[in-house]
């Protein structure tokens, strides 16, 4: 890889500058000192919610449960995210799977999460950036949990956590698609929305175009502004909101009341009463 040039230097430096302007008001000083970790659901996840800090996070890692297909396919998607993530200046070292397949991760809150807890003791991110808690997905869902989990045992541990961020993730379902931005919660936080400037929905346009998801229109995703909260305090043993889940449906499968029996259950076997963010 050729060096940056004087000019791209220079926009990396504004780009650092911004991201302290735009997020210091929602974060403890120091957790934008280090370095940053995404914990995402998908390959596609963090370029759809967060490309903007993706690409001002010159040391950031990018972990996601699931390459999303399995078989020969999951290695097509492997190759499609170390090209997006090479778009935002990261080699394909930054890029971490804990291996999981679509749709079962929450079957295996556990384990995880004990890999997250690994992971965060050996990389040191003083920000970790996630999914809310919201039932677009039940993998967006999982990925909520052992975040939130993870801190809890470091914590737990006498160590020092990650503070946790959350992106805005577009979902959609069977009941239809998620509204842009986050959903309410009990107790709101206040929300930093970017808009994209011209460079950054062109990079966006790109990234996304990588993944090439089926029915997702990347010309729409890329002109949306990104949005960035502090995690609020989740309890997993009960619903997200009121009303019925996005990937809630009448047919076996993935449920409200299953997904929190499986968090019930994940939550006893780690020892926490409650997985929330500290």
């Amino acid at each position: 890889m050729w060096p940056p040039d004087e000019s791209q230097q220079q926009e990396s430096r504004e780009g650092e500058e911004g991201v302290a302007e735009v997020l210091g008001p929602l974060l403890p000083a120091q957790a934008l000192r280090g370095s940053t970790l995404f914990v995402t659901a998908h390959p596609d996840d963090a370029v759809r919610g967060a490309s903007w800090l993706l690409r001002h996070s010159p040391h950031a890692h990018v972990v996601h449960l699931t390459p999303g297909t399995p078989g020969a396919h999951a290695h097509v998607l492997e190759q499609a995210s170390f090209e997006a993530l090479s778009l935002a200046g990261l080699g394909p070292d930054r890029l971490l799977s804990l291996g999981t397949m679509e749709r079962t991760a929450s079957e295996e809150l556990v384990p995880l999460t004990e890999c997250l807890v690994a992971l965060l003791k050996a990389l040191r991110p003083t920000l970790l950036v996630v999914h809310p808690y919201e039932g677009g997905h039940p993998d967006h869902d999982a990925a909520a949990f052992i975040s939130h989990a993870a801190v809890a045992l470091l914590v737990r541990s006498g160590r020092t956590p990650p503070s946790l961020l959350e992106m805005a993730v577009p979902a959609c379902g069977h009941l239809g698609p998620h509204p842009p931005g986050f959903q309410a919660t009990r107790d709101d936080r206040p929300v930093a929305t970017v808009a994209l400037s011209t460079g950054d929905r062109a990079l966006k346009r790109r990234m996304l175009a990588c993944h090439a998801s089926p029915g997702w229109e990347s010309g729409s995703a890329s002109r949306a502004p990104e949005h960035y909260r502090l995690a609020p305090r989740y309890d997993f043993t009960r619903p997200p909101r009121a009303g019925r889940l996005l990937y809630e449906v009448p047919t076996p499968g993935m449920t409200a009341v299953r997904w929190r029996r499986l968090a019930r259950r994940a939550l006893e076997q780690l020892k926490l009463t409650e997985a929330s963010a500290h």
